[in-house]
């Protein structure tokens, strides 16, 4: 059985990770894992429960005025004891979020494969949008799997030279079988 550990932050990255991990709890050959890290405590948790998604951990960094580097390194300090504890074959991040870097930079430091939903996506300006831009390429520098929404984000990535590359359906089609 494969183990997928989904790592979720923000509302953006949920709504569009729940429908990916219902699916996943659907395959029998599939143990979906789910941790929160509560970079968006409460617009996450709406999401979380309009979709009824089981969830395994949640870390619940939020904290009032909380810089980047605070949210880096509570984030980078948490979910460590998760993936030793869990040891995924596979760390499910998406997009560009401080949690989605920070959950494939922990997932590389254990040497636990990583997949990037929604990659390749890129404006080409380091600062804008700031962090999210550079959040984006770091996670794609790290990851294993290359789930592209689009043919302008395959391209962007085959332009980095990025060996493994799955399009979004075909990524789909993988984790499914």
């Amino acid at each position: 059985m494969l183990k997928v550990l989904s790592v979720i932050g923000t509302r953006p990255e949920a709504i569009k990770m729940c429908p990916l991990i219902k699916e996943m709890e659907k395959n029998t050959s599939i143990q979906s894992v789910v941790c929160l890290t509560g970079q968006h405590r409460e617009m996450l948790n709406q999401v979380i429960d309009i979709f009824k998604t089981n969830v395994n951990y949640n870390l619940d960094i939020m904290q009032p005025r909380q810089s980047l580097t605070m949210i880096t390194s509570c984030i980078l300090q948490k979910i460590e004891s998760v993936y030793i504890n869990e040891k995924p074959d596979l760390v499910l991040v998406h997009g560009d979020t401080t949690t989605s870097f920070v959950a494939a930079l922990a997932a590389f430091y254990q040497k636990i494969p990583i997949g990037h939903v929604e990659a390749g996506l890129r404006t080409y300006d380091k600062y804008s949008p700031f962090p999210e831009e550079m959040n984006r390429q770091m996670t794609d520098n790290l990851a294993d799997l290359y789930f592209a929404p689009t043919g302008e984000s395959k391209a962007n990535l085959l332009k980095k030279i990025i060996p493994i590359l799955l399009l979004w359906s075909q990524g789909i089609q993988l984790l499914m079988h």
